[in-house]
């Protein structure tokens, strides 16, 4: 049975049963099971946030049920209302999603509020897997327990690790500096790096950032405080950083990158 109240947004909530029942109607038999892994998984969604959710499946879809996927997720985004331009997620093949041999897979991917579909290991990443396994909202299906073995500490602090060396550069290569979202976005993704490292967990955004407020170099609570202030103001692309704001945010990446 369809979980009724997944979240605390009516809206969303029926937007995640359409979805739900429009994959159920691609997949036939290849459906395994739906969820809520991301912000809405950590208990931190709300309207600034996107809806990470992730469908499995028994096998990569066939070219039938890959083009009525594609059909679907072509029509969501503009059915109308607020929530059905915010899906982001992966239909998952059961079999990449069991071991950690399978991270980095290609799956079918829809982003944020597009309605054009792609091959990517966008959703296939320790962090998300852990957030699905640990903390994962089902829609319908089996626990998310049953389908994946835990995500090893050293598998997602390796990982963040790693993205921290290129962080600025990766951030900044797709989201321009001239908006002050981006700066945001820069802290946001370090702190949660630095708290990844530290505890072996993830942490949504808001869980991230006091975090660091409380655990990190005191001199950076300005810096901290003004992003979490902040984050109620949504993206914007037409607001520019406050200034001086996008170099604290680049020396703050510098210094946790040193840290962790």
């Amino acid at each position: 049975m369809l979980n009724p109240h997944p979240t605390r947004y009516a809206e969303l909530n029926g937007v995640l049963h359409d979805l739900v029942t429009g994959a159920q109607e691609a997949l036939g038999g290849s459906f395994v099971g739906a969820y809520l892994q991301g912000s809405f998984a950590l208990g931190a969604g709300d309207q600034h946030s996107d809806c990470d959710f992730l469908v499995v499946v028994r096998e990569r879809p066939d070219e039938e049920q890959e083009a009525a996927l594609r059909r679907l997720h072509a029509e969501l985004p503009h059915r109308g209302g607020f929530w059905h331009g915010h899906l982001e997620g992966s239909y998952a093949v059961a079999g990449d999603l069991a071991t950690v041999a399978g991270l980095g897979r290609e799956w079918l991917y829809v982003d944020h509020g597009s309605d054009v579909m792609s091959w990517s290991e966008h959703c296939n990443q320790p962090w998300t897997r852990w957030i699905l396994r640990e903390h994962g909202i089902t829609l319908v299906g089996p626990c998310p327990v049953q389908l994946m073995e835990p995500v090893p500490d050293d598998v997602l602090r390796d990982s963040a690790r790693a993205g921290l060396a290129t962080l600025v550069d990766d951030v900044l290569g797709w989201c321009p500096p001239t908006v002050a979202w981006c700066q945001r976005y820069l802290v946001v993704q370090a702190s949660r790096s630095l708290y990844t490292i530290r505890t072996g967990e993830v942490a949504s955004k808001r869980d991230a950032l006091r975090w660091v407020m409380v655990h990190g170099d005191p001199g950076w609570r300005p810096l901290l405080q003004q992003v979490l202030a902040d984050r109620d103001l949504g993206l914007d692309p037409q607001a520019p950083p406050r200034p001086g704001s996008l170099e604290a945010a680049r020396a703050y990446a510098a210094y946790v990158a040193r840290v962790a």
